[in-house]
């Protein structure tokens, strides 16, 4: 039974502040969350427009992630079937090739809390290597690996490669993704939001 109303607990995530002082445009967390979700997206963090628009997967990525789960942005965007709640939730800045990590405080102090109201998911995509990492407790030691054996995942969780731009390389050179994943990972999306 969680401990807060849900509105009380997006609140307080919502006015977190616990990193600001590491973060170079300063706290703003991003997360869609409803009690009634279906589908939980768990990436790494928000990129800059992500920020500035406080709307996840408001960009490239997104758009991509979306024709990926052959999901509508009015479909992506009701809280009420599908909530996303990322590693980080602040923007974490720009690193050597692409952002930073997402900070390490976020996850430890928000995710359980919020896993504690959404007692209707049937499906938890773990987008990237931080995610993955911290959900799956398996033997695969690339990326590339895991996705290969998405269906063998733990239930209900579904890794996926990040949907970034900068991976296009990695989707040339894994073609079974889009000819195999990706119709995996729709029949899995249609069965969840049935319901």
């Amino acid at each position: 039974m969680p401990n807060i109303p849900l509105q009380n607990l997006l609140t307080e995530i919502r006015n977190c502040d616990l990193c600001t002082h590491d973060l170079p445009l300063g706290a703003n967390p991003v997360i869609q969350v409803a009690n009634t979700a279906k589908i939980l997206i768990i990436g790494q963090a928000p990129g800059t427009r992500v920020h500035d628009t406080g709307i996840p997967w408001n960009d490239p990525s997104g758009k991509k992630l979306r024709q990926w789960l052959q999901l509508s942005d009015d479909e992506f965007y009701d809280e009420n079937k599908i909530a996303i709640m990322p590693m980080g939730l602040c923007y974490p800045g720009k690193g050597k090739s692409g952002d930073m990590p997402p900070r390490k405080e976020c996850a430890p102090q928000w995710h359980q809390k919020v896993f504690e109201h959404l007692s209707d998911l049937k499906l938890i995509l773990l987008i990237g290597q931080y995610a993955q990492k911290s959900y799956l407790n398996d033997n695969y030691k690339t990326l590339t690996k895991r996705v290969v054996h998405a269906t063998e995942a733990k239930v209900p969780f579904f890794p996926l490669p990040h949907p970034s731009p900068r991976n296009q390389i990695w989707l040339k050179k894994n073609p079974w993704f889009e000819s195999k994943v990706l119709p995996e990972l729709r029949k899995k999306i249609h069965d969840a939001l049935k319901d």
